[in-house]
């Protein structure tokens, strides 16, 4: 029997134990925006790592805590998991077809809240990482390093920090990130790129209170004052009007351009997913692929005055409004923080206070890379559809905190199937096909890591 073998034949014959064990780690709340359940699930996730044979250790001092398991292999080559055991708040309640934190198996599915994001991607890698431990005799070909955090549905505050304090012990050759899978298509792939965030609130205040809208033609609105300053931000093609913005915008590469070309045409799909009618600018066909490589500014919200149902004659005081800009190579988040207030100033919007800015830098992996070529290969083997690698999404993640500090790679493999895992929904669930497949697939990289150097 070939280790390919030995690896698929003891992920068939365990699945059901490793369903369980991801059963019992998403009945245990751990909802980071409220702190519900976050200690026990740390908690509990160093004790399946040690049950699983790895040293651990639980560090303080980053925000919740943050778990991190050691093992050692044959070779001196490391691979890096990074995962995360907090999730979004379960709510609305009544969403949900059984309880978020009381795990069901129908229909070919596990439902629960953190079944995708992203205990089961965290249960999907133990199972590859015993998988090849079998194959191999009972010894790893390589180290493997899981680092799993409780902040990650907060925007993971701390794990920049995080990293830099724990370089040495971080130390490694390549990442697999927590996100991944199959498109809607069944197609495998990678995200090669991320891009940066920026998200903040804006807050103005005209009035010490809300006053009587008789008064509205001496009295200033903070309202009015709001919409003013987000005009003063975007044109209506999209332009973002701060000067310097675009200044370190890296060019689109050939090479990454014709990544996007072999990408499949998501339009159709896009249109009846969204209900939408329109792309921003009327964009379509691969100009509307190519957009990802455009940094963006969106407004999350607005709050000010009466909301409430009928009417209120009121001048409102006080307004905010939250937004984020998606930034692309090379933008740097704290270089268009300095860039937006400044612009704020000169537009005459002193008064307009910024607050509450976090963020995350932009990061990118090389197409060719070794471990890349090793994740395609293994792919095909296991969906038997070509691998896709996608040079940039839209997203951002804490990617840029491991890759630029470790210099290494970091690929996607994982247990999601398109957009139909509703995660941060309610009913958020994993179909048991995908789990057994991202095993099968993170066991051969796991398999092959060390060889490939």
């Amino acid at each position: 029997m070939s280790r390919t073998e030995a690896i698929d034949r003891y992920l068939q014959e365990h699945l059901e134990a490793y369903l369980q064990e991801t059963i019992r780690l998403c009945a245990q709340p751990s909802v980071s925006a409220t702190g519900e359940g976050v200690l026990e699930c740390a908690q509990l996730v160093e004790q399946i790592l040690q049950q699983h044979g790895f040293e651990t250790w639980k560090i303080e001092g980053y925000g919740n805590p943050v778990v991190v398991g050691r093992a050692a292999g044959k070779s001196e080559r490391t691979l890096l998991f990074y995962n995360h055991y907090d999730v979004q708040p379960p709510e609305p309640l009544e969403l949900w077809d059984s309880p978020p934190f009381a795990p069901q198996i129908r229909e070919g599915k596990l439902f629960a809240r953190g079944a995708k994001d992203d205990k089961g991607e965290f249960m999907a890698r133990l199972a590859a990482v015993e998988a090849v431990r079998a194959a191999h005799g009972g010894e790893l070909p390589c180290g493997v390093l899981f680092v799993v955090e409780g902040n990650e549905e907060v925007g993971s505050p701390g794990i920049a920090r995080f990293v830099q304090d724990h370089l040495d012990l971080l130390k490694c050759d390549g990442a697999i990130w927590e996100e991944g899978g199959i498109d809607f298509e069944e197609r495998p792939g990678t995200s090669l790129g991320r891009r940066g965030i920026l998200a903040l609130e804006l807050e103005v205040e005209t009035l010490s209170r809300d006053a009587h809208s008789g008064n509205a033609h001496i009295l200033p609105s903070a309202a009015w004052r709001m919409v003013r300053v987000l005009a003063a931000l975007k044109d209506e093609n999209e332009r973002i009007l701060i000067p310097g913005f675009y200044d370190h915008v890296r060019p689109v590469s050939e090479q990454d351009l014709e990544l996007l070309r072999n990408l499949p045409d998501l339009e159709a799909y896009l249109r009846q997913s969204f209900g939408v009618r329109g792309f921003v600018n009327n964009l379509s066909g691969f100009e509307l692929r190519k957009a990802v490589f455009n940094p963006t500014c969106n407004i999350q919200g607005i709050t000010t005055g009466y909301q409430g149902p009928g009417t209120k004659t009121v001048i409102p005081a006080r307004a905010k409004a939250k937004l984020d800009f998606r930034l692309v190579p090379d933008q740097d988040p704290t270089d268009i923080l300095q860039k937006l207030r400044a612009h704020l100033d000169a537009e005459g919007f002193t008064d307009v206070q910024i607050t509450h800015a976090d963020y995350m830098f932009p990061a990118r992996s090389d197409p060719q890379h070794p471990l890349v070529e090793l994740a395609a290969r293994t792919a095909q083997e296991v969906y038997q559809k070509p691998y896709q690698r996608i040079p940039l999404t839209g997203g951002s993640s804490p990617v840029y905190a491991f890759a630029g500090p470790l210099n290494i790679p970091v690929i996607d493999a994982g247990v999601g199937y398109g957009i139909t895992n509703r995660t941060h929904a309610p009913n958020e669930n994993i179909r048991i096909q995908d789990f057994h497949n991202a095993a099968r697939h993170i066991a051969r990289i796991l398999d092959g890591f060390a060889g490939i150097f």
